[in-house]
């Protein structure tokens, strides 16, 4: 399952960097296409050096030592052992909102946050279930494939407004009702791509972070108490193009409507992410492993 879900990853990426270069030809033609590619590159090298500093800032996160959290360190400790990677920064955001998050440019480069409201509500085998998750988007590339869904969705959005402004071109075959169409169009179908990058992701790290942690009951009940919470509690100064990054999406609190919420969702429905691992739980123990 888990190479499924990042082959779906892959072809959602696709899809997005198509969509940036074919909005670029519908008001440039060739030309506009090739400086839709370039502004595509550098959206991502922006990203890519600079999304761990920006959710770490925006997050209130403090970095803290082994001796003022012992318990986060050795947990974060024995899972990226047993996982080969390299131990991240540790970060303690004051938010009071339940929630966590892992960001950096790659498992050499990678920081792990938890709010003070996640420490508060949860007991410490479901914490374990919520870093084992952080842990496994480290594992998995995640963090980059986030920071390249959010730079190219930020581009298109970016480029469809410019074209409304300032109107596009037919030179070199772009066409202006298509170019129109892609102005209207664009933004909503980037957005739409990005989310699904991102309830893909979370899938996968909720199976690989439950294997690693080998207690998926563990996740699924982290993940019921900080449903509850978070629609309870603001999200502080968060902006909601980060809300990608959160293990809950921090906004899940505003919903308006089932159907529109569960289509322009960053995250899967809890039903969802809890009802898969209780079906990996019954799965590893048909398997004879031991299963808390």
């Amino acid at each position: 399952m888990t190479g499924i879900n990042r082959v779906k990853t892959w072809v959602l990426i696709a899809a997005l960097g198509g969509l940036f270069v074919a909005l670029g030809a519908a008001f440039g033609g060739r030309s506009g296409a090739l400086i839709a590619l370039v502004f595509a590159f550098a959206f991502n090298f922006a990203m890519y050096w600079f999304s761990d500093r920006i959710a770490i800032m925006s997050s209130r996160s403090k970095p803290v030592s082994e001796q003022e959290a012992p318990e986060l360190y050795a947990i974060v400790r024995e899972l990226t052992h047993d996982r080969g990677l390299p131990m991240p920064k540790i970060y303690i955001s004051d938010m009071p909102q339940p929630n966590a998050f892992a960001t950096g440019r790659n498992p050499h480069h990678a920081s792990v946050s938890v709010t003070r409201g996640l420490l508060q509500v949860v007991d410490q085998r479901e914490l374990r279930g919520v870093l084992a998750h952080e842990i496994s988007h480290v594992a998995n590339h995640d963090i980059l494939i986030s920071s390249i869904a959010a730079a190219i969705g930020s581009a298109i959005t970016w480029l469809a407004y410019m074209a409304f402004w300032f109107g596009g071109s037919d030179d070199e075959g772009g066409n202006p009702i298509v170019g129109l169409l892609a102005v209207l169009l664009a933004p909503l179908a980037a957005g739409i791509i990005q989310m699904a990058v991102s309830r893909s992701r979370e899938y996968q790290a909720d199976e690989s972070g439950a294997i690693t942690s080998h207690d998926p009951e563990a996740l699924a009940s982290a993940l019921r108490k900080i449903d509850v919470y978070v629609k309870r509690t603001p999200p502080a100064t968060l902006s909601p193009s980060q809300a990608h990054l959160f293990i809950m999406n921090p906004f899940s609190g505003k919903r308006t409507g089932a159907m529109m919420a569960n289509l322009f969702s960053t995250h899967p429905p809890t039903e969802q992410r809890v009802a898969r691992l209780e079906h990996l739980r019954e799965e590893m123990q048909e398997h004879g492993e031991p299963v808390p």
